[in-house]
């Protein structure tokens, strides 16, 4: 962790703060939990909020049936992002990965391509 990297350096707290761009409150949290507790709970961070199964992936369907069903207010599907966007909330979805895919052959395939672009060079 770059906080307790400059802490071992002999960087103040302060210097800490303005070089990661955060609070010296964050740091003071980091520091102490690092010293009374070591690394391990350091890195381990707070507990998740939900378990995965609930986290789960929304969708616009879901929350189209959600407000059918608490509000008995039945629009078309669609409408659900023109809501999300009214309401200031961003929609970010991911791209799919392909449950078979070999992270392997990705790393070969572009292994591949930056030697073909190196021997392109002659370096």
């Amino acid at each position: 962790m770059t906080c307790l990297k400059h802490f071992k350096e002999g960087k103040s707290r302060t210097q800490i703060a303005k070089y990661l761009k955060v609070s010296r409150t964050s740091v003071n949290k980091w520091v102490s939990v690092f010293l009374e507790e070591g690394l391990e709970k350091l890195r381990s961070g707070r507990p998740a909020f939900l378990t995965p199964k609930q986290r789960g992936r929304l969708i616009g369907a879901d929350i189209h049936a959600y407000i059918l069903k608490e509000f008995d207010k039945n629009d078309h599907p669609d409408s659900i992002y023109y809501l999300l966007k009214h309401m200031e909330f961003s929609w970010i979805t991911s791209q799919s990965k392909h449950p078979k895919k070999s992270q392997q052959a990705q790393d070969n395939f572009k292994n591949l391509k930056l030697k073909r672009s190196l021997r392109s060079l002659d370096i």
